[in-house]
């Protein structure tokens, strides 16, 4: 382990903690989900146990238990977090009481008396479209009163010469226009060294006694004042939290996958994260944006190292947002989420291909959390945490094995698959209907509430829109699988990613691309069911979610880049989000201004022209 994640932790001297009745609560809450997720998982294990057993245990199917089991917590987690939510939900009073009871109810009132840097680490990216969006969140901030509180600042590690100076440029004339160049900063690093996270450190370090917050946006990030200031009021009203994350959401869109992929995400992530800060409390998560932090204690405590080791698990950091999540914690700060919808967005991909890129990204960014989990002073949730998240990557990895596996028992069984058809089938359906409860609880919570119908455009276009994101998602699963599965081997054999800018803007995905991209999925579908449909066809349409999400992985990819289904699901509101129908009124200066390289068809009543014009 690499010197500084060796270091005892010291806690700041402004830190304090709960009250006794605080921490008692929150440790009922963590042996209550302790208790009913290794119940959960015992279960599920026993079932399998029994499914397989008959026959006795060849090596395929105790490979197939062993992947099997794998996938459980990570399952059995999602599963428990989304029915708490729902039930938090579906009350009438703020969920945000029970989940957190200091910031269900931020003063709006309070004076803002702290200094706050606002800074966006950019690489390689449109620097219109990104610097766009920092100077429309300098002109909400401003129309409040509140600037003189606040400075921004352009963090480069951009290596193209010709963006470069397209950087400086543009920052250079919204400092003439703004008229207070003091407040405004472009800063360009040399160099890439530890990538994102190396570029936040070294301004920290630069600015550790210019301010006492922070506020970290990516390129795709926008947030109104409002949501800024209620981060900032909640931390001062809050000195023991380190770290508040604001639940981040998705900016409205025009191509068919992000619409359709961020419909889901947005109710299913409500569920999923309330449900999660209802147990995990003072140890919460970092998206590694859209997030408010002391400088002075991510200065001092939550600096990272190169890991040892030369292969695609060593070096820098990748996906750094957690660990400093962790680190934070460590030093004894609170780590928060604020789990209601609050002004903060992001984009999601716009294809495919580009979320399966992003998500190999993360892979291998997650797989480094290996060599970090015996670091020693963390709390034993933190520690959890990270192995969750790489939970969240290896499960895939385990189910894709569960499946060959039982591809190749179900071809050697010789008959044997009659008798035990309809308990596989009865288990097989819990499993996927646990695996979708995030969503299904999501919509639920939304279709229960008459505020919450009416935003999303009443209950028809709910249950549409659910329905068709619902199928979409059964039929990424596997595809998404398989590439993490097969980017996971290519880890182990020393392959990694190069992290580059990503791709932000819809275009229509070529057959020629899909087939070049996922010829290996479709083999591996028609393999499949080549062999089930000879030795238990009975089988075929209980496992057709599956297989044909393998076997249909080209048209799919190609499918959802359609301009006519963009066409269609603008033009009749099916997956629309909130700000689709009613955006909020920083959102609709973001989007509408005129000269505004950031500016998107996204409203309403001009979604459709936007997927006309080529998407």
């Amino acid at each position: 382990m690499t010197h500084i994640f060796a270091q005892p932790a010291q806690a700041h001297p402004n830190a304090r903690y709960h009250t006794p009745n605080q921490a008692l609560t929150l440790r009922w809450r963590r042996w209550t989900i302790l208790v009913v997720n290794l119940l959960t998982v015992g279960a599920l294990t026993a079932a399998m146990i029994a499914l397989l057993a008959p026959g006795g245990w060849s090596l395929a199917k105790i490979g197939m238990m062993a992947a099997y089991v794998t996938t459980l917590p990570w399952l059995s987690i999602g599963f428990w977090n989304a029915v708490i939510g729902f039930g938090l939900l579906a009350r009438d009073t703020n969920p945000m009481l029970a989940v957190n009871p200091d910031l269900a109810d931020i003063d709006e009132t309070d004076p803002i008396t702290t200094r706050t840097a606002v800074v966006m680490a950019i690489r390689n990216e449109d620097p219109a479209v990104s610097i766009g969006r920092l100077r429309a969140i300098f002109a909400d901030l401003d129309r409040t009163g509140v600037l003189s509180h606040f400075d921004f600042h352009v963090l480069s590690d951009t290596t193209d010469p010709k963006i470069a100076t397209r950087e400086e440029e543009i920052v250079a004339r919204w400092q003439r226009e703004a008229g207070r160049r003091g407040r405004i900063h472009y800063r360009r690093r040399t160099s890439n060294e530890g990538f994102k996270a190396g570029n936040i450190e070294e301004f920290c370090d630069r600015h550790v006694d210019d301010y006492d917050y922070f506020l970290p946006l990516d390129a795709d990030s926008f947030m109104s004042a409002k949501a800024i200031l209620r981060l900032v009021r909640a931390l001062q009203q809050n000195p023991r939290i380190g770290l508040l994350q604001g639940l981040v959401v998705g900016a409205p869109a025009v191509s068919f996958f992000t619409r359709t992929f961020q419909f889901g995400m947005r109710h299913g992530m409500r569920a999923f994260t309330i449900g999660s800060a209802w147990w995990q409390g003072d140890c919460g998560p970092y998206w590694g944006h859209n997030a408010l932090i002391r400088i002075d204690v991510f200065a001092r405590h939550c600096r990272l190292e190169k890991l040892p080791g030369e292969g695609p698990l060593g070096g820098y950091i990748l996906s750094h947002d957690q660990v400093e999540a962790v680190l934070m914690r460590r030093a004894g700060y609170e780590v928060r989420v604020l789990a209601t919808e609050d002004e903060s967005w992001e984009e999601n991909p716009p294809s495919l291909p580009d979320f399966i890129r992003r998500e190999l990204r993360w892979c291998q960014g997650n797989m480094q959390y290996w060599q970090l989990l015996a670091m020693p002073n963390t709390p034993l949730l933190s520690r959890v945490q990270l192995f969750l998240a790489i939970l969240m990557y290896l499960s895939p990895v385990a189910w894709m094995a569960f499946l060959a596996l039982g591809t190749i028992n179900v071809a050697t069984m010789n008959g044997e698959i009659g008798a035990m058809a309809g308990w596989g089938i009865a288990l097989f359906a819990l499993i996927l209907t646990m695996s979708l409860m995030p969503k299904l609880m999501g919509l639920a919570s939304i279709l229960i509430n008459a505020r919450q119908r009416k935003r999303y455009g009443g209950a028809m276009r709910i249950a549409v829109g659910g329905a068709i994101e619902l199928v979409m998602s059964m039929l990424m699963a596997p595809i998404v699988g398989f590439s993490i599965a097969v980017f996971a081997v290519g880890l182990l054999l020393g392959r990694k990613l190069e992290w580059t800018a990503q791709q932000r803007e819809p275009e229509r995905i070529r057959w020629s691309e899909a087939v070049r991209m996922f010829w290996l999925h479709t083999l591996a579908g028609i393999t499949m069911t080549a062999l089930v449909a000879l030795h238990a066809p009975s089988l075929l349409i209980w496992g057709a979610p599956v297989l044909l999400g393998f076997t249909l992985a080209i048209p799919f990819a190609v499918a959802t880049s359609s301009r006519t289904a963009a066409r269609i699901s603008c033009a009749t509101g099916i997956c629309n989000i909130p700000e689709d129908r009613r955006p909020p009124l920083p959102l609709r200066r973001l989007l509408g201004e005129k000269n505004n390289p950031t500016q998107r068809p996204l409203l309403a009543d001009t979604a459709v022209a936007g997927a006309e014009q080529g998407m």
